[in-house]
């Protein structure tokens, strides 16, 4: 307070001084360092990736067999992958509900909303009854849950990979962005492991009878300390302020649309390549594998965590490498090599248990390499009040055009038609992102 001399008195100043009104509007979140914001995007990212993961393995080793026993394992197989794209369509269904809960109600009401849906749903898988109980009622179900799945991953989305692309230094924004992609290895190793313990513990009648559920269980305890852990961060006055400073708050879907359609196609569009090859690498090849090849999924497993290995040292080395020389040249030739890559499918995946473990491994360490720099690779080119929801939406798209489908297409493609079109459909992937990105020449080189 000061004090003003007036004709009446001395009269104490209710509006403080001016070094104090710095010291306040700072104080609550100027010590937060980029480091402390990857913190919770990791966390986060780690925790959906397993749960992701979970699923997509699931739909491979244990729902064609319990949920479409009625048709062959093939036919089962591209059932399960129809029902695992149903929460990519959901996906940016639930982002646009989940913004307009948080206009009216608040972040901290979204996320506690897709908290509770998101753990419903995956423990409600766990607890499913078969189709050998309950017929077609329990393949709705598992298409509802699923449904709900997709709905809370889109209503999980919390702002922070976009605070931390704002707050990062700008020599080492290709760093910072890698480091929320280190959840898909993370979460894929964690994952297969779980399956290959119960697959090497258990006979597989008592794998398909019960075993299959663990899982399930405990992707529900992760998520759900996940997302409170989030929920705690983004709810404390350090983070709401800086969300606010940096205006990174929802705008509705019409006005995004109409304002910054573009940037949400080109957006998607330019890291298709990168998530393509994601699901070309983890879900295909051991659905391929599970029919059509003697090897041991158990073997293949440990195979492919290797391989997850490989993509999480590729994540890092992408950050090193986009820093050095920019992230849309580092995402334009690593898509220049995934379509070389997809000219070789055909002969490694039909090359024997020598071919496919080539396959594996240089998938891996592509996806790695690309996947590190494909989240919100073009967001710096929408204003700053849209950049909250416009990163939102790109990823949702770009999971849904690029992956969403990946493992129903490949899979079909491949078995009636050959390997061949596998190769063919990561090429369109690969054309797809080299495309956006040439038309994206506004994307500063070095975000």
């Amino acid at each position: 307070m000061s004090t003003i001399n007036t004709p009446q008195g001395a009269v104490t100043a209710l509006n403080p001084a001016p070094h104090q009104i710095e010291r306040n509007d700072h104080d609550d979140h100027s010590h937060i360092s980029p480091g402390e914001i990857a913190v919770g995007v990791v966390i986060g990212r780690a925790s959906e990736y397993f749960d992701f993961f979970v699923y997509a393995i699931a739909s491979v080793l244990v729902f064609p067999a319990v949920f479409f026993p009625f048709v062959d394992p093939l036919q089962g197989t591209l059932y399960a992958f129809a029902v695992f794209a149903l929460a990519f369509i959901a996906r940016p269904i639930g982002t646009a509900i989940s913004m307009a809960v948080q206009r009216r109600m608040g972040r901290e009401a979204k996320l506690t909303g897709a908290l509770l849906l998101l753990g419903v749903s995956t423990c409600g898988i766990a607890l499913l009854p078969t189709y050998a109980q309950q017929g077609s009622t329990a393949i709705v179900l598992l298409a509802l849950l699923r449904v709900g799945q997709g709905l809370a991953l889109g209503g999980s989305w919390d702002g922070l990979p976009s605070l931390l692309a704002l707050n990062a230094p700008a020599d080492r924004r290709g760093w910072y962005a890698m480091l929320g992609q280190l959840g898909a290895p993370v979460g894929f190793v964690i994952a297969a492991g779980v399956f290959w313990y119960l697959l090497s513990t258990v006979s597989m009648g008592e794998f398909l009878d019960w075993g299959w559920r663990y899982p399930f269980y405990v992707a529900f305890a992760i998520n759900v300390v996940a997302l409170f852990a989030r929920l705690r961060l983004v709810a404390t006055n350090e983070y709401s302020h800086l969300l606010e400073d940096r205006e990174l708050q929802p705008t509705p879907f019409g006005e995004l649309s109409r304002s910054q359609g573009r940037n949400v196609v080109i957006g998607a569009l330019a890291a298709l390549a990168s998530y393509a090859l994601f699901h070309v690498v983890t879900v295909f090849p051991l659905s391929w594998i599970r029919l059509f090849s003697p090897r041991s999924i158990t073997d293949f497993l440990q195979l492919q965590m290797f391989g997850a290995v490989l993509a999480a040292v590729g994540i890092v080395a992408s950050g090193l490498i986009a820093d050095k020389v920019g992230r849309r040249t580092t995402l334009g030739t690593l898509a220049a090599l995934i379509a070389v890559f997809s000219f070789f499918v055909p002969s490694m995946m039909g090359g024997g248990e020598s071919g496919e473990n080539t396959f594996v491994l240089i998938g891996f360490l592509l996806l790695g390499l690309s996947y590190g720099q494909a989240a919100g690779a073009v967001t710096s080119n929408f204003p700053t009040r849209f950049r909250y929801s416009g990163a939102a939406y790109t990823s949702d798209l770009s999971w849904l055009v690029g992956a969403g489908f990946a493992p129903l297409v490949a899979l079909g493609l491949a078995a009636h038609f050959g390997l061949v079109y596998v190769g063919l459909y990561l090429l369109s992937g690969a054309a797809c992102s080299l495309g956006a990105l040439s038309l994206n020449r506004a994307l500063d080189i070095r975000d």
